[in-house]
């Protein structure tokens, strides 16, 4: 299969740096610098979104290159929840490190995006930034009753 290289796009800025402090995520102010090469206006017109993906590298969490993705593990490593596949969670454990969280924009400028909600710690790297359009959100989604239960401190401030 071939492989992809990718170049981070910025850097996140707040006062989470713990990896291990996985909950209470909903009120924590991140500032995304973007890199130079991408000019001043590069975030230009994104203002005029209430929200936007942030796409972003899990890289304090130790990658093994033998690292077998294919039986299912507890939720979170937790004996009490259920065993799922790889591609049914959303953790830092998966083939390519790669993040996203939908969060709430509070201001633009220059080269520098500040948002409420991001689960990155300080020093994550950015891949992408993508406007939220209400049109590519699916209006209603189902999920196991037991996530909501386990996520209901994810978020809260």
């Amino acid at each position: 299969m071939r492989s992809f290289e990718i170049t981070p796009i910025g850097t996140v800025r707040n006062d989470r740096t713990d990896i291990q402090n996985t909950d209470n995520w909903g009120a924590v102010r991140s500032t995304i610098t973007v890199d130079e090469r991408f000019g001043e206006d590069c975030l230009t017109g994104l203002e005029g979104f209430s929200h936007v993906e942030v796409l972003f590298l899990f890289d304090r969490f130790p990658t093994a290159a033998d690292e077998d993705f294919r039986e299912p593990r507890p939720y979170r490593g937790r004996a009490d929840l259920p065993p799922m596949g790889v591609f049914a969670g959303r953790g830092p454990r998966r083939p390519n490190r790669i993040g996203v969280t939908c969060c709430a924009i509070e201001s633009v400028e220059g080269r520098e995006l500040t948002v409420v909600g991001l689960d990155a710690v300080s020093g994550t790297p950015v891949v992408d930034l993508k406007p939220a359009m209400a049109e590519f959100r699916p209006e209603e989604i189902g999920q196991p009753e037991w996530v909501s239960d386990m996520m209901s401190d994810y978020f809260k401030p």
